[in-house]
């Protein structure tokens, strides 16, 4: 299944989801009345009883399930702090750590994503991890402290891969919305306990009779409905593990590193299990594997050797207690440090590609690709990536990339710099232009997915001035460079998506035949960019038009839009149906090739593209 496909059934599931919380809403409802009805039998108004048990059965699950998606609303980072999660400091120096960082760093520039934030469930000794957000720019990647002590490189890097494959597959809206729609099943049950608890204690035990019939019935409808909400979860969760297992091994460079790990979790007396039962419950659908003890029939994950199996076809049901007597007394070895597995070379000269290349690239990623993000990693400069990943610095290398190194026109992209953010900042950013004016090209948005983080864990007003900074400094000349667009419009989506990922990851269903306007605009903005004279460039604009709209008349290219236009292009490209994405996906590749081969710089403008319609393209060329 690929990216696109992916996404489209996670949607329809989304939506079975929301059908089957409103039928166990509307009988949670029905039960609670006819309990009402037959506990008020003679005594009094029956009806007015009913709309008051109705409205408070209603208040209770939507306001729970409200309450709860409201508090998870800033995604990600949310859930990690609501389990208990500690985040990891991206400059740290503790191997375990810095280990974690450097593996998810180099798959977050291999896939073409935003850097995730990082947090560690301590004391856990269990091998687990999870994934969290609704974007992949406020996703959150928790891992166990058991995971980080207990793990190989190459079987975290698996784990990884499992969990990255949920950041990339749209997975992570779906567990979010899970958790707040069963939060208002299970908040009935609780309020009908506290209500039972409560009414068993006055003098008046008659009179309170129908309040305790009630408040039993809510209590059982509660949790018989979490009996059933588990159900649907397990089903859900269960068919999304084997996926992203596939997906983990399909780019690792062997199955061995994800099967090593759940061979440990099958062997070590801790296995997957949380200490924390509340935590356990409550992301036990997001987890790595299982959280908690469950019966088959609940299990949110396929058993564990049907997992192992499935990556290593020699292993059996039996060689589970092999692997327990083996490791009773003996432990199997844990972490061989941090080190680097044959890197590709950097990458410069074009490559060939066809438009059904990349958008089956979309959203996946390949061994070569994630030895083109370990490569990548490795060039950047050691003290460029500390100055990245610190909040005090993050935004003045990001900053420091679009400032010239022409003395006139650098001061005035200062003072501008100064205005809007402080002198501190400014002269921070005019410390680091030569160093990153050295830094070479093809790892520059790299470093600005490194920072990513940092920039979105600063305060709103902050992030205005920096999205008005990118802005001044890039017109600062009176034209727009290609960079300069690709630069400033990655991070401006990112700072959005980060601060309001709830409804920034909807999914559209615009067909693309509504959007002729906007596609137009951007299909000729990258035309001209990517295509050496007009008449190249109409003949690459007619091309990806026709490839987007079969058989449709190919309009006349105009001239071509300023970027600022472009600007109320992309959302309503976003909102396209997941499958519509594909074509325009392609149509796009069309209109940057010239010779049917990729350059840097052009492989640079189609990711930047890309990712403003959130599909993530791998790092094409290193």
């Amino acid at each position: 299944m690929d990216f696109f496909e992916r996404q489209r059934t996670a949607r329809g599931t989304s939506a079975k989801l929301v059908v089957l919380f409103v039928l166990a809403v509307l009988a949670s409802v029905a039960v609670i009345d006819v309990i009402a009805v037959l506990a008020m039998q003679g005594r009094g108004n029956v009806t007015g009883v009913l709309v008051v048990v109705s409205a408070g059965t209603l208040l209770v699950i939507v306001g729970g399930m409200i309450g709860k998606s409201f508090a998870l609303r800033k995604g990600g980072s949310a859930v990690a702090a609501s389990v208990g999660a500690v985040p990891v400091d991206p400059t740290t120096t503790d191997p375990a750590l810095r280990r974690f960082v450097n593996v998810v760093e180099e798959m977050s520039i291999a896939s073409g994503v935003p850097m995730p934030r990082l947090f560690v469930l301590p004391r856990e000794r269990g091998i687990n991890a999870f994934a969290a957000g609704y974007t992949a720019a406020d996703a959150a990647i928790t891992v166990t402290e058991g995971a980080l002590s207990q793990l190989s490189r190459d079987e975290l890097q698996g784990v990884i891969g499992h969990e990255f494959s949920h950041v990339r597959g749209g997975d992570m809206r779906l567990s979010i919305r899970l958790i707040g729609l069963l939060y208002g099943i299970m908040l009935l049950g609780l309020v009908g306990s506290r209500v039972l608890a409560l009414g068993g204690r006055g003098s008046d035990r008659k009179g309170a009779l129908p309040i305790v019939a009630i408040a039993f019935g809510a209590m059982v409808v509660g949790f018989v409905g979490q009996f059933f909400a588990g159900l649907i979860k397990a089903a859900v969760s269960r068919q999304r593990e084997w996926l992203a297992d596939a997906s983990a091994v399909q780019f690792t460079r062997q199955p061995d590193g994800l099967a090593g790990a759940l061979k440990k979790i099958a062997g070590l007396p801790e296995g997957s299990r949380l200490a924390d039962e509340r935590s356990a419950k409550e992301v036990s659908h997001m987890l790595f594997g299982e959280g908690r003890r469950f019966s088959r029939l609940f299990s949110t994950h396929p058993p564990i050797h049907e997992r192992i199996a499935a990556l290593d076809p020699t292993f059996r049901e039996a060689d589970l207690e092999t692997l327990r007597e083996r490791w009773r007394d003996e432990p199997p070895p844990g972490p061989a440090g941090d080190v680097t597995h044959g890197l590709a070379p950097a990458v410069t000269a074009p490559v060939a590609v066809t438009p059904e290349q990349v958008s089956a690239r979309a959203g996946t990623l390949t061994p070569a690709d994630l030895d083109r993000g370990a490569a990548l990693h490795s060039q950047v400069p050691p003290h460029i990536h500390q100055l990245a990943t610190q909040p005090s610095t993050a935004a003045s290398v990001v900053l420091a990339m679009v400032v010239c190194g022409e003395p006139g026109l650098r001061a005035t992209q200062l003072a501008a710099v100064q205005e809007r953010l402080g002198i501190a900042t400014a002269r921070s950013v005019d410390a680091l232009v030569a160093e990153v004016a050295a830094l070479p090209r093809h790892l520059r948005l790299p470093v600005v997915g490194i920072a990513s983080p940092q920039l979105t864990g600063r305060p709103d007003h902050e992030q205005q001035a920096l999205v008005a900074a990118l802005d001044d400094l890039a017109l600062a000349d009176g034209a727009v460079s290609l960079f300069e667009y690709c630069l400033t419009r990655t991070v401006r989506a990112t700072l959005q998506d980060a601060a309001d990922p709830a409804s920034r990851s909807r999914p559209g269903s615009t067909a693309v035949r509504q959007a002729t306007d906007e596609i137009v605009a951007v299909l000729t903005a990258l035309a001209l960019s990517g295509n050496a004279d007009r008449v190249a460039a109409e003949r690459a604009f007619a091309a990806a038009f026709a490839h987007l709209r079969s058989g449709a008349p190919v309009p006349e290219m105009p001239a071509g839009p300023a970027w600022r236009r472009l600007d109320a292009c992309w959302p309503v490209l976003d909102g396209l149906a997941r499958l519509e994405k594909r074509l325009l996906v392609e149509a796009m590749v069309v209109a940057v090739l010239d010779d049917g081969k990729l350059t840097s710089s052009e492989a640079e403008l189609l990711r930047a593209a890309c990712a403003l319609v959130h599909v993530p393209l791998p790092a094409l060329i290193a």
